[in-house]
């Protein structure tokens, strides 16, 4: 669902989203008529593969980042979530996309409140044990974009995690809507001096690595010591980490591979790859990106920073994509649109021309053959030259 990263011309995602509904009639965004049927809850894409999903919460602080904003004696905090193959999952209910203090502030900012009691449920089973596996799984961390949250890109956060990866979801302080144990409403903050560049985000996820490690000696990272799952202590593998992010978060994701090896792989999800200190320095491991509308010809820091891969590298770009259409957009807004009785054209408005079934797809099966590459030795042809089954998708040279 909508919201907010920034693009060259200094718009943001709510503004790209503001202008495309601005041109709707008002009878379209109203809600249902009272005759109306009460519409279902909104569904994201059952995952592809062969196994149920877990999920549960982590509360992390990091006591090597003081928090001016807070105050003395405050330090960096974060929530993340880890996405897991699990086992005896029917027995757990569902964990809802986004706590419900967050999505109520989220869909209250987005413009679209009445939305609250329709948000979808993901596919992880909160709280399941984890699948017993011969060996540690493969780990991932993703980070969203600026404003948005780290529940955005469900879709391909729980796809992996059927098909046997740990993904761990990180809510970048002060630049996202998250929900804490204690209760509190975490949204963006949009005050300068707030830490939330790019090297912000990277200077996460590398903290978010020390705690895999953590998990996978058998630790606890969480901050309260709050009891996690079943078999997920020594359950990650610290030596198989890739990252993914999507937009600033793709930003964040090179520059902290570029700082830290043990980012065995990395995927942007459409990143302007602009920053302040520049990208610079080269890396020798594999990356791939996704792009959209931030491409190499027309973002000179894109252009440059693919100019520094000396490993292996990858650049698609499906044809009729717009900045959000590889999350969770591409499923919810033509639902959003049927509810609301958009046309065909009021809806490519807002999610550009890219089929909404082959987006999802694409966020599918992409950053899952990525991973299998470069994390489990599994090459796939996908990878290779186009395919017949994504007729969408470019491999731009």
């Amino acid at each position: 669902m909508p919201a907010t990263p920034s693009t060259p011309q200094g718009t943001t995602r709510r503004t790209i989203l503001g202008t495309a509904l601005a041109a709707l009639p008002l009878a379209t965004l109203a809600a249902p008529a009272s005759a109306a049927p009460a519409p279902a809850r909104l569904t994201l894409p059952a995952p592809t593969g062969p196994h149920p999903v877990g999920t549960v919460p982590l509360h992390l602080v990091d006591r090597s980042r003081p928090d001016d904003i807070a105050g003395p004696g405050h330090f960096r905090e974060l929530m993340a979530t880890v996405w897991y193959p699990a086992r005896h999952a029917e027995r757990y209910p569902l964990a809802p996309w986004m706590p419900p203090g967050a999505l109520q502030a989220f869909l209250t900012d987005v413009g679209f409140p009445d939305l609250t009691l329709l948000a979808p449920l993901t596919a992880g089973h909160a709280g399941a044990p984890v699948l017993r596996t011969p060996r540690p799984l493969p780990t991932v961390l993703f980070s969203h974009g600026a404003r948005s949250h780290q529940s955005d890109h469900t879709t391909t956060v729980q796809n992996l995690a059927s098909h046997g990866y740990a993904v761990i979801t990180i809510a970048h302080q002060y630049d996202t809507y998250t929900e804490y144990p204690d209760g509190r409403i975490a949204v963006p903050l949009r005050d300068r001096p707030a830490p939330t560049l790019p090297g912000d985000f990277a200077a996460d996820l590398r903290f978010v690595l020390d705690c895999v490690e953590q998990l996978a000696a058998g630790h606890n990272p969480d901050a309260g010591r709050r009891q996690l799952p079943a078999g997920l202590l020594g359950s990650l593998d610290s030596r198989r980490i890739g990252a993914f992010g999507w937009s600033k978060g793709g930003t964040a994701t090179a520059r902290a591979m570029l700082a830290d090896e043990r980012i065995r792989a990395g995927l942007a999800l459409d990143a302007p790859m602009q920053m302040n200190p520049p990208l610079s320095g080269d890396l020798d491991r594999p990356f791939m990106m996704m792009t959209a509308a931030f491409t190499r010809a027309t973002i000179p820091e894109a252009a440059a920073f693919w100019s520094h891969l000396r490993g292996w590298r990858l650049n698609i770009q499906a044809q009729g994509a717009v900045h959000i259409s590889y999350g969770d957009n591409e499923a919810l807004f033509p639902q959003v649109a049927r509810l609301r009785g958009w046309t065909a054209q009021q809806l490519e408005s807002v999610i550009g021309t890219l089929n909404p079934n082959e987006a999802i797809k694409i966020q599918q099966a992409y950053p899952l053959a990525f991973f299998d590459a470069h994390l489990r030795r599994h090459p796939t042809p996908l990878l290779t030259a186009p395919s017949p089954a994504f007729p969408s998708v470019t491999f731009l040279p």
